[in-house]
């Protein structure tokens, strides 16, 4: 099999993922650019897929600083600094973990905002609704979002898309709110 005459394709996750997802993507980062931000993700249900997104658009080395994948508790509180007693109270499912997620790679990194995802992607117990997922954006003025989608039992993969959809579009709320505030500033 020649992969040469596929190079770019087969680098990047763009052949999987809806035209208008990447293109809303690229719109993010160019307000990044613009402003002088630097992004950071964390993600538990996604598996990375918004960092993978996100840096497969080329020339984003400079915004793009760092994804946390924390798909475990464990993982959640070794890397984002959250408290397992906040876990065990609230579950790693629901908005005070998202967003102590969105402030723990905001603070454990260069970034200016963070986005951070967790959620039931699909079926599992019976105490898990499938598509559950929060989501939070943490900003360096201190602004916290929350997001909160039930998309329903539509399948994993349909599930991880429609995220990032909502992901992006809080990535972009964000880009947006802290370019108009450094603007401000000057």
């Amino acid at each position: 099999m020649d992969f040469s005459s596929n190079h770019k394709e087969a680098e990047t996750l763009e052949p999987a993922l809806p035209a208008d997802l990447i293109c809303d993507a690229i719109m993010v980062l160019k307000v990044a650019v613009r402003a002088g931000l630097k992004i950071a993700t964390a993600e538990s249900c996604t598996g990375g897929m918004l960092a993978s997104l996100l840096t497969d658009i080329e020339g984003v080395s400079h915004v793009f600083d760092r994804g946390f994948v924390t798909y475990s508790d464990a993982s959640k509180c070794d890397l984002l600094g959250i408290s397992p007693d906040l876990i065990f109270d609230y579950g790693a499912v629901s908005e005070p973990i998202v967003c102590a997620m969105a402030r723990g790679a905001l603070q454990r990194s260069e970034a200016s905002l963070a986005i951070a995802i967790t959620g039931f992607t699909g079926k599992g117990s019976p105490s898990e609704e499938a598509g559950l997922v929060h989501l939070a954006c943490a900003m360096s003025d201190g602004t916290v979002h929350h997001q909160l989608c039930h998309f329903g039992d539509i399948g994993r993969g349909t599930t991880r898309i429609a995220t990032l959809r909502v992901a992006v579009a809080m990535l972009r709320q964000g880009a947006d709110h802290l370019a108009i505030s450094y603007a401000l500033a000057e």
